[in-house]
């Protein structure tokens, strides 16, 4: 065998042992005499001895000539360390090396292998299969498996049924571009990569398989915005002869099982909000309730005193900052300067100090009294030590930009602790979102969600006012999860498709298989899916979702170590009865 025990294992109690060790060259001290090497493994660190009166010359010839990263096996006996380390768990002994096998050789490689390494994101992604061999992205990779692993475990135990659902699919509309391949056999046709398994696990319940789930990956052909990638993983999830309390409650279950399981934290208070509640506090529909910082509507307060940029704005919104009044007029300025970046967009901000003694400093004294101030406090909740930061303009657009002021000061503040977890249900979505460039209503789910019971009727008079019967999983600032009630109906489903747009013949052609199904005896189904790219790098305490997947894309959706995508052979392309032409 390679080995007897990995590189983690040994202990104070092993002395005396003869063991084998297998594993990478971390680091040498050659002292001439005596050489020392660090091996190391997936599970730690072994310190290695090779001393000129205790090990032969051969060895410690070779033992000289090792490099990082060259694979070794080694044997030799335990024994007590004389300058122990505390810091890594096998501190206590070293081992007595009285045989040396070099299993293979390794160029220098181009960044160091340790904790804190020298290579940039770039580097380490091209050589990402070294990247690896680092403790911190083993460390999230094995955490990722641990997330895996509960979560099936918790499902199946719960009665869901695993299934596997087609990669090689039909391209539909449900919102991004599909992924296409060219089918060989089918001259002039193409598959499409599933951005999500909807359809399938929809069919799955008018199979009578009841609650079903898949760890599964989906694709998106994009414009990749930070920290997206081409292709996720999702947790999938679908269940029959249910409605959207039933799901909540089997998906909160799911939610504290992971959070006690991986986190060692007990919640018990899953909060709802509806759609429209988050958008007027928050300014966007995940918000972030781990701290305050609630929208105060200043119109009623603002407007009429001859402030023509609030007079004229459709909306007046302020946020209470704690203990901003410490913030120096230079550091106000770096805020503004922030919010009018081409990414936020805002024109200017209008500040209010809350000063100790109860009085107000204001950016627009000129047009503000201590009273109307007073009631922007009120409004806002702001205390004495506080800063009310106050903005103005389109209502949406403003909503927007203050929710990003919020999280950027929360970050600047250190409100937004990796180990405080507040999960939020936000329910009551709209159906559907007016979209200018179309100049029609498109799903703000997808096509298959149910409107809220008795709203179907709005379709023809107010289409806007529609809820949906969806609610997205909120946890610390991120969509997590989300889901809905589906149509499970043929009528209904096809009216549906009529509102967004679809001709009677294009519904069939793209969904003809799933309108068929629901005419042999499809029950009332919902469903919900998880990111669990998100959700692993949340609950590790993180947000970049590229830390915790293996072999990851880059913003631009390439993957650099491969070197892919890339061209292929004229062959290829004849073969799949394609011509590619490029333009400039």
């Amino acid at each position: 065998m390679y080995r007897t025990h990995n590189n983690g294992q040994l202990r104070a109690a092993d002395i005396n042992k003869e063991v084998t060790l297998a594993g990478w060259v971390q680091k040498t001290r050659d002292k001439g005499f005596m050489v020392w090497v660090d091996l190391r493994d997936r599970y730690g660190i072994t310190q290695l001895i090779f001393d000129e009166e205790r090990t032969s010359k051969e060895v410690i010839e070779k033992a000289t000539k090792l490099g990082r990263e060259f694979v070794i096996q080694v044997k030799g006996t335990v024994i007590e360390r004389e300058s122990k380390n505390p810091n890594i768990p096998t501190g206590d002994v070293e081992i007595l090396v009285s045989e040396l096998n070099i299993l293979n050789e390794s160029q220098t490689p181009p960044f160091t292998i340790e904790d804190e390494t020298d290579g940039g994101e770039d580097l380490r992604m091209k050589y990402r299969y070294l990247d690896i061999r680092r403790k911190p992205v083993r460390k999230n990779l094995i955490f990722r498996s641990k997330v895996a692993i509960a979560v099936r475990n918790y499902l199946a135990n719960e009665g869901f049924v695993e299934v596997e659902t087609p990669y090689l699919i039909k391209s539909t509309p449900e919102g991004a571009r599909d992924f296409v391949v060219p089918s060989r056999m089918n001259e002039g046709q193409f598959y499409a990569l599933p951005q999500s398994p909807q359809t399938f696990k929809q069919l799955l319940m008018v199979g009578g398989l009841d609650k079903y789930f898949q760890i599964v990956k989906c694709f998106r052909d994009e414009d990749l915005r930070a920290d997206r990638q081409p292709e996720f993983t999702q947790i999938d999830c679908e269940m029959a002869f249910v409605e959207q309390e039933d799901i909540l409650n089997a998906f909160e279950g799911l939610t504290k099982h992971l959070l006690k399981e991986i986190n060692g934290v007990e919640i018990s208070e899953f909060p709802r909000m509806t759609y429209d509640e988050a958008m007027a506090k928050y300014g966007n529909d995940k918000p972030d309730i781990r701290f305050g910082m609630e929208f105060g509507e200043l119109n009623a307060v603002a407007k009429h005193k001859d402030f023509n940029v609030f007079n004229q704005a459709e909306l007046v919104v302020g946020i209470a900052v704690p203990g901003g009044n410490t913030f120096t007029r230079k550091e106000i300025d770096k805020l503004i300067d922030w919010i009018k970046r081409p990414q936020i967009g805002a024109l200017g901000m209008v500040y209010s100090r809350c000063n100790d003694d109860g009085s107000y400093k204001s950016s627009v004294d000129k047009f503000y009294d201590q009273e109307d101030l007073a009631k922007w406090a009120e409004i806002t909740g702001a205390k004495p030590g506080d800063l009310v930061c106050v903005l103005s303009g389109d209502k949406n657009k403003v909503r927007t930009q203050l929710s990003a002021l919020r999280m950027h000061l929360a970050e600047e503040l250190g409100l937004r602790k990796s180990d405080e977890f507040a999960p939020l249900w936000v329910v009551d979505f709209p159906l559907l979102e007016w979209d200018e460039d179309t100049n029609r209503y498109h799903a703000m789910h997808h096509p298959f969600t149910s409107p809220k019971p008795g709203q179907l009727e709005l379709l023809d008079t107010n289409p806007g006012e529609v809820k949906a019967n969806a609610y997205d999983l909120v946890l610390n600032g991120n969509e997590i999860g989300g889901g809905s009630i589906r149509i499970h109906d043929r009528k209904t489903q096809a009216l549906m498709f009529d509102y967004l747009g679809f001709t009677p013949e294009e519904a069939k052609a793209q969904f003809g298989f799933l309108m068929d199904a629901f005419q042999y005896g499809a029950p009332p189904h919902g469903g919900i899916a998880f990111g669990l790219d998100r959700l692993v790098a949340i609950l590790g305490g993180q947000e970049t979702i590229r830390d915790f997947i293996a072999f990851p894309k880059n913003n631009a959706g390439r993957d650099v170590m491969i070197d892919a995508p890339a061209p292929i052979d004229k062959k290829q392309l004849e073969e799949l009865h394609l011509k590619v032409e490029i333009k400039s």
